[in-house]
């Protein structure tokens, strides 16, 4: 973060916090001024000097203390729970697992093993009784759990995941193209018997199509005048 920090930095703003000193050759050729008594006096340069270096120091400081904050603030078992918990979040980062994992030890690893196969279990059972969104949610509690270094039941667990999501969106799309095509194919017959009805000077709207509630059948009939009947 540091480094991606110092890039996007401005060239001028690299030598801030810079301390520059005077070589003896420069103080020596610096001229002295000299007071109304005609005593000379020396330059006020060295004491701008003097104030200079405190302010470095104290920049210097301030920015060490940042620097360390920075360090010692570490990833903790703590935010796997606020992870796990929100639902904005729901893929998961490598990254931060790896980093979580370096330093925990491998009895930790083995018990997060075992209670992400425990929820893998739970969505199985739910995937089966066709609860897909309540499976889905086991899968990714379950993929917050398992640790990174299994990657063979991560993989199992991201493809039960990924089924869980289609069984949610099938069923779904499935309905919306049938819509699509009953209406498309409604226009398209209409239009067709409109142009075989148009040289007798009718139309599609002279016949009327009525289902019958009780049998659940058709009956088509004709209206000289479909206008007037509106």
């Amino acid at each position: 973060m540091d480094d991606k920090s110092e890039n996007c930095k401005v060239p001028e703003d690299l030598f801030n916090g810079l301390k520059v000193t005077e070589s003896p050759e420069a103080e020596s050729a610096c001229p002295q001024v000299s007071d109304p008594k005609g005593q000379p006096s020396q330059s006020k340069l060295p004491k701008d000097d003097s104030a200079h270096p405190q302010e470095d120091r104290g920049e210097e400081e301030c920015f060490h203390d940042c620097s360390a904050s920075f360090d010692e603030e570490q990833p903790g078992a703590h935010m796997v729970g606020d992870k796990a918990t929100d639902d904005s979040s729901s893929e998961l980062d490598e990254e931060y697992l790896i980093e979580l994992e370096k330093n925990m030890p491998e009895e930790e690893k083995q018990k997060r093993r075992k209670e992400s196969a425990k929820l893998k279990e739970e969505g199985n059972e739910q995937f089966k009784r066709g609860d897909y969104i309540e499976a889905e949610s086991s899968y990714s509690q379950a993929l917050q759990m398992c640790p990174s270094c299994f990657q063979t039941d991560r993989s199992v667990l991201f493809s039960n995941r990924a089924a869980a999501r289609m069984k949610q969106r099938l069923p779904k799309q499935i309905e919306e193209r049938n819509e699509r095509l009953k209406e498309e194919m409604l226009g398209k017959l209409k239009d067709l018997g409109n142009l075989v009805l148009r040289p007798f000077g009718l139309s599609t709207e002279n016949f009327q199509i009525k289902q019958d509630s009780s049998t659940g059948s058709y009956s088509i009939n004709f209206v000289q005048n479909p206008n007037n009947n509106r």
